[in-house]
């Protein structure tokens, strides 16, 4: 993710955020990934992977690109790329949403939870593709909380209830602080009103698993703080939470990722 300033879920360095870009490749790596094989990408592809928060997608560029491709992965703090970053991948402190586009033209430019968080998300958005080459692949993909906003869509219980009011307060400070909860489902318009062709886009909507479970926990525990000094939660009331999901009482779902992709003319 590229924003940092205000963003309620941030990607500063440390342990706060490792566990959710941990979580985020388990639950949508293989959605990512079958995307891109569909698109064709292959042997000698020039590839920029936007705002990259870990290595799991950019290793996987780079084995099918091969030595005679190459991956750009950029993002404003570059730390947790540098294991990834030998040929043919390349490593570069960037942000999408201020900086001009790298000068170089791409096979494919690809962003997972980026524009959502972006100051300037149109901006971030035309800089992806002006730097595609003719007849280059755009893969954008971005949560929409606002198409199932409960974490528990099956609420049954005084447990399952207390995960959907955790989970409307971090909407809340997510809205407060800019965020659009409902942009993934505007991605096949935003593309074609840039002028992108063999628009296509669908979404994948994990309900349980123990990823779903690791993305709760970590979400929760970052939002911790805020949660409190609003007045959404109570220290006690998330302690419950945190507790009813490592027991597996509740199966706490994620926000379905819309993945939009299209071609430039």
């Amino acid at each position: 993710m590229t924003r940092t300033d205000g963003y309620l879920l941030d990607s500063r360095p440390g342990e706060a955020a490792a566990p959710r870009f941990t979580a985020f490749a388990a639950l949508f790596d293989p959605t990512t990934f079958r995307h891109m094989e569909r698109l064709g990408i292959g042997p000698g592809w020039r590839c920029w992977e936007v705002g990259a928060g870990s290595t799991s997608v950019v290793s996987w560029l780079a084995k099918r690109v091969g030595p005679t491709g190459r991956v750009l992965a950029t993002a404003t703090d570059t730390a947790p790329l540098m294991p990834a970053a030998r040929p043919p991948v390349q490593v570069r402190t960037h942000d999408v949403a201020a900086d001009a586009p790298p000068a170089e033209a791409f096979d494919l430019v690809h962003a997972r939870l980026v524009l959502t968080h972006a100051p300037d998300p149109e901006r971030a958005l035309h800089s992806m593709i002006k730097a595609l080459r003719p007849g280059g692949r755009l893969l954008v993909e971005e949560a929409d909380p606002a198409l199932q906003p409960l974490a528990c869509p099956d609420e049954y219980g005084p447990e399952q209830e207390l995960a959907n009011q955790l989970r409307k307060g971090v909407h809340a400070l997510l809205a407060e602080r800019g965020a659009d909860l409902a942009y993934g489902r505007v991605l096949p318009r935003l593309l074609r009103a840039a002028g992108l062709r063999q628009v296509e886009a669908d979404a994948y909507f994990p309900l349980a698993s123990p990823a779903c479970a690791a993305l709760e926990t970590a979400t929760v525990e970052q939002a911790r703080a805020d949660l409190v000094a609003a007045g959404l939660a109570a220290h006690d009331d998330i302690e419950r939470h945190l507790a009813h999901v490592a027991a597996r009482a509740v199966d706490p779902a994620t926000a379905p990722l819309v993945s939009a992709w299209a071609r430039k003319p």
